[in-house]
């Protein structure tokens, strides 16, 4: 694998590899625990006509979520053209609007501190110092808006687990940012009156690749059994939980100049 800068962990490459299947074009099903786990975050968040930006959107699918269910304006950036091609088809069969643009993050054409809420799931994981990548997030904030980011644990148990079945991709996952106090650390606090990281989550197999090591079938059988008893799940179990959340609210000047 080639990486491209020397801060990336992946590589452009190896997201149009990722992308480069079909899915189906339709929501994403609530009866998968890591779409569920998703969705209860941004429930918490996202509220009716809010500017809403997902960074590393590809496929589609939980923009497309946020736009049916939540009702906001959404709006989807990834690097990958062909991730980004197939979530344009994904809007347009489910007749949504989106603005979706083809473009690295750090050369974005959207407007910095013109969104009420910026997130992503699974990015800032991939660079070894994603310091900068989040304050390019949270440039892209509006003040008194929210930067919402989730990457996965993979600081325990399931870290442990994956290294057993894909020491590869692991690889290409920063380890060392997979804590509540260390993830925090990323935002800069003059920017933000309030941040908070924390694990989230109810267990969830999808964040492990068994198919790596096992059979297809094997693994996809243990991935869907394992799948139910999360869906019945009552309460998160720390160590069990998949995910760790970064939220953060962006101070506007007024109170950025009190504090200081």
């Amino acid at each position: 694998m080639t990486v491209e800068r020397p801060n990336d962990l992946s590589s452009v490459q190896h997201w149009q590899e990722v992308w480069a299947g079909n899915i189906r074009y339709r929501l994403p099903s609530s009866l998968i625990v890591s779409t569920r786990n998703l969705q209860r975050v941004l429930r918490a968040h996202v509220r009716p006509a809010d500017r809403f930006l997902e960074i590393g959107c590809a496929p589609g699918k939980m923009l497309a979520w946020v736009s049916a269910a939540l009702r906001a304006d959404v709006s989807g950036l990834d690097y990958s053209e062909k991730g980004l091609s197939t979530a344009r088809r994904l809007f347009e069969a489910l007749g949504l609007s989106a603005d979706l643009r083809c473009e690295d993050l750090r050369t974005t054409t959207f407007v910095r501190g013109s969104f009420d809420i910026v997130y992503s799931a699974g990015v800032i994981e991939h660079f070894e110092d994603p310091r900068d990548v989040v304050q390019q997030h949270l440039d892209l904030v509006k003040p008194g808006g929210t930067l919402l980011l989730t990457i996965p644990n993979y600081g325990g148990l399931y870290g442990a687990l994956q290294q057993y079945f894909d020491r590869d991709l692991l690889s290409i996952h920063n380890l060392e940012i997979m804590a509540a106090d260390t993830l925090s650390n990323l935002l800069p606090r003059d920017q933000c009156s309030h941040i908070r990281a924390y694990t989230s989550g109810r267990l969830s197999p999808w964040v492990l690749t068994l198919e790596s090591r096992w059979p297809r079938i094997m693994a996809l059988g243990v991935s869907h059994f394992l799948n139910a008893i999360a869906l019945i799940q009552p309460v998160e179990i720390p160590f069990l939980c998949p995910m760790l959340v970064l939220e953060a609210r962006k101070a506007d000047q007024r109170s950025t100049r009190h504090r200081t």
